[in-house]
């Protein structure tokens, strides 16, 4: 118990002579270096706001307006047109001549300013709710399009904060309904033979006729009175009000380097991967991180980055919530079934990496065993929602249970210290496979499913991330990743023993072990949500594979997108796979608007189907091939720039339907809409959005990006990272329980849909 009486600051005996203080010196000293500590985040975060606040104005301009107008004055040119003189009439005559005029010329010059201000804000928010630039040719750029990027490089001068450009971001517009409505049948044309079409138009005709007018009014009052018409919809209906498990069916999975290790020693990897995580929150409190721009002008939006840590998911009956603190100060660790409360500062600074390694270590070295049902505890965040809502409620509202579910739960983020190794191992098979699976699920008991992220640190020093996706999507995460692994490595760095850089202190309190009183009803619930996450676990069917033949480099020579070529590669593995087409899902972000999140890009067109009947057509040559390939990719990229600009189909869908079951009315075309299953779900990792370190000068710090199950019990789940010139990695899931599905196998589909889509633009061979 030596921990516990350092951990207070004073304590009192009882003597004849009255109360006997003893006071601790070191722990009023913590206490007092941890109160400046705050006071300085604070005026950071009061500074930063305000920067925030005018930008892209700044203090030194409005020091150059007061000075500009008090040197008018003094030349004797009212450049107010009397305005100073009746602001001077209005204040205190106690204020005398002098200061009355100097006061009046500063309220003057701020008003002025304050104007400019919000001018400048206004033109940038018109400026950003131009987007003809996306849709021009490349190498054709208009002229009125050169002319808004010229504007744009002088609105945005400055350095910005991340978020600088929150307010001035445009709202996501509500499409026509007829719009949306053709786009729709144009998008399920290639899957449904004639008669079945026929009668999906004429639902289409009958809801845009009759129904559709009324939806729309009460969707476009809501989007002129929230910041984003589908956002807030999308989190709680999609994602908080989900009763299945989060496990496998919504969150998702991050992958470490792939050929690159730092360390070997697996408390000092996650000393430094901690320390990195905890350095990008203080820059993200700050505000101090600068949003992601596209061609370094156009700014995205930078909302979903605000719960990124201190954030967890609560189990609800009906639905779930999202408790997110404004601050956090310790770290929730688990390790061969126990779990830890670590204190991530020491006088009021965040513990440095030898430090974090010291107090890791002493986790690692603990002999101590699990309390009963303690180790199998976290198999509750697997299951079903409303079994573990119904235990959280019962079990873990009182005594030493709540106190320790708070801790885990008011975390910064969630640390697992795995007894496993995993990792690329040319010379073991499905090494890949077996990594993707532990990050995606572990053994359902050693994750924390709720947490907004699970940081995994094997024990040979590889590490991973488990995300939870309601809060944000995963290039959110991925720009954390990013961040984490480059300071990992180029900054923090390692002794060449593998430890961590600096000497630790030896006077810090050691990790505090959680304490349970698990009954053996409660033990029960643990594990009827363990055989249920089990079962869901074990037929989950991961395939994570390199494809290095080639990467963005050769595609670019085919003068296509890379994401184009790659969706019309998976257009023709399904093809092979199933001898079918399928209503396909690509992610596409809407972060151009502001609370902007995804929207969905239909792959499976009428385009890229003709195309990949050609490929097995010997009536088609090569060059007929090529044509349709590239009209094909044309139509790809069309509608991905569709549903970047916010003219999408399926979230305005997905709101009508909802504004129906509001209104209490039934719409057979938007239920039937609403019910296709996506039996090929797809999407791209974001690469190198921070750009850390020059991948050129080190090509072997390639990322392996990450994946997430599969989303119909009958479909495929692909994601994939095109990771440099040379080499792009695929995660693909499925389930082993349907006869239609085999991940290994479409994966050999997905590596030979990309060779023979290449080799149509090789040169052809001389005679």
């Amino acid at each position: 118990m030596a921990e516990a009486h350092q951990a207070v600051a004073f304590q009192f005996t009882v003597t004849p002579e009255g109360l006997d203080f003893h006071l601790s010196r070191e722990a009023v000293r913590q206490l007092y270096l941890a109160g400046i500590s705050s006071w300085k985040k604070r005026l950071v975060r009061a500074k930063n706001s305000f920067l925030t606040g005018v930008y892209p104005a700044s203090p030194s301009s409005w020091m150059v307006v007061v000075v500009a107008t008090a040197g008018s004055c003094y030349c004797q040119v009212d450049p107010s047109l009397g305005v100073i003189a009746r602001i001077q009439h209005c204040l205190p005559q106690r204020l005398g001549a002098q200061g009355g005029s100097v006061l009046s010329t500063v309220l003057f010059s701020t008003g002025v300013w304050l104007s400019a201000v919000l001018l400048f804000r206004q033109a940038l928010k018109l400026m950003l709710s131009y987007h003809g630039w996306m849709f021009e040719p490349h190498g054709r750029t208009s002229r009125s399009t050169r002319l808004w990027v010229a504007l744009m490089r002088v609105l945005v001068a400055r350095k910005p904060l991340l978020y600088s450009f929150q307010s001035s971001l445009p709202k996501l517009p509500v499409p026509p309904v007829k719009a949306t409505i053709t786009r729709y049948l144009e998008s399920v044309r290639p899957l449904l033979e004639d008669e079945q079409y026929r009668r999906m138009e004429a639902l289409a005709k009958d809801f845009q006729e009759k129904m559709a007018p009324r939806l729309q009014k009460y969707l476009i009052l809501k989007s002129w009175w929230t910041t984003n018409y589908v956002s807030d919809w999308w989190e709680q209906y999609i994602y908080l009000r989900g009763r299945s498990p989060l496990m496998v069916n919504s969150n998702y999975y991050i992958m470490d380097f792939l050929y690159v290790t730092p360390t070997h020693i697996q408390a000092a990897r996650a000393a430094n991967a901690v320390h990195s995580m905890l350095l990008y929150r203080r820059k993200l409190d700050r505000g101090e991180i600068p949003p992601v721009m596209a061609l370094g002008i156009v700014p995205m939006c930078s909302y979903q980055s605000e719960r990124m840590f201190n954030t967890t998911r609560v189990p609800g009956i009906e639905s779930d919530s999202l408790l997110h603190l404004p601050d956090s100060k310790h770290l929730a660790v688990y390790h061969r079934g126990r779990f830890y409360k670590v204190w991530m500062y020491w006088g009021g600074q965040l513990l440095r990496p030898p430090d974090l390694q010291l107090q890791f270590q002493r986790i690692l070295d603990d002999p101590s065993p699990p309390q009963p049902g303690e180790e199998h505890l976290a198999a509750l965040t697997a299951g079903e929602r409303v079994p573990w809502a119904e235990a959280r409620s019962r079990f873990f509202s009182r005594g030493p249970n709540k106190s320790s579910l708070d801790a885990i739960e008011r975390a910064a983020f969630f640390l697992v210290l795995d007894e496993e190794e995993h990792g690329a191992h040319p010379e073991t098979p499905g090494c890949m496979d077996a990594y993707a699976k532990s990050l995606l699920h572990g053994h359902c008991f050693d994750r924390w499913f709720d947490k907004s992220f699970t940081l995994v640190v094997y024990k040979n020093g590889k590490l991973g991330a488990n995300a939870e996706h309601s809060w944000a999507d995963a290039p959110i995460v991925g720009h954390l990743w990013e961040f984490m692994l480059a300071t990992d490595k180029f900054q923090l760095g390692y002794t060449e023993e593998g430890h961590c850089r600096g000497d630790p202190n030896p006077l810090l309190v050691p990790p505090q072990r959680l304490q349970w009183d698990l009954s053996q009803q409660c033990r029960a619930a643990i594990e009827g949500s363990l055989r249920l996450a089990r079962a869901l676990a074990d037929d989950v069917d991961c395939c994570c594979f390199q494809f290095g033949t080639f990467g963005k480099g050769r595609i670019k020579r085919c003068r296509t997108s890379p994401d184009a070529f790659i969706q019309l590669g998976l257009q023709l593995a399904h093809f092979r796979d199933k001898g079918c087409f399928c209503l396909t899902y690509e992610a596409s972000m809407t972060r151009l608007f502001r609370e902007g999140r995804t929207e969905t890009v239909r792959s499976c067109t009428s385009e890229a189907t003709a195309f990949v009947r050609s490929m097995s057509d010997p009536q088609k040559d090569r060059s007929e091939r090529q044509r349709l390939f590239k009209v094909a990719a044309e139509k790809h990229q069309q509608m991905y720039r569709l549903a970047m600009t916010g003219a999408g189909i399926d979230r305005h869908l997905f709101c009508l339907y909802l504004v129906s079951r509001y209104l209490g009315v039934q719409s057979p075309f938007l239920a039937e809409v609403l019910s296709e299953p996506w039996r090929l779900s797809t999407s791209q990792t974001p690469q190198q959005q921070l750009k850390m370190f020059d991948m050129d000068k080190f090509p072997d710090h390639v990322a392996t990006g990450g994946g997430f199950g599969p989303v119909a019990d009958d479909g495929y789940g692909v994601s994939y990272i095109i990771a440099g010139e040379n080499l792009i990695s695929f995660h693909v899931s499925s389930k082993f329980s349907s006869p239609e599905t085999d991940s290994k196998r479409f994966a050999g589909h997905i590596r030979q849909a990309m060779l023979d889509i290449s080799q149509l633009f090789d040169n052809p061979p001389t005679k």
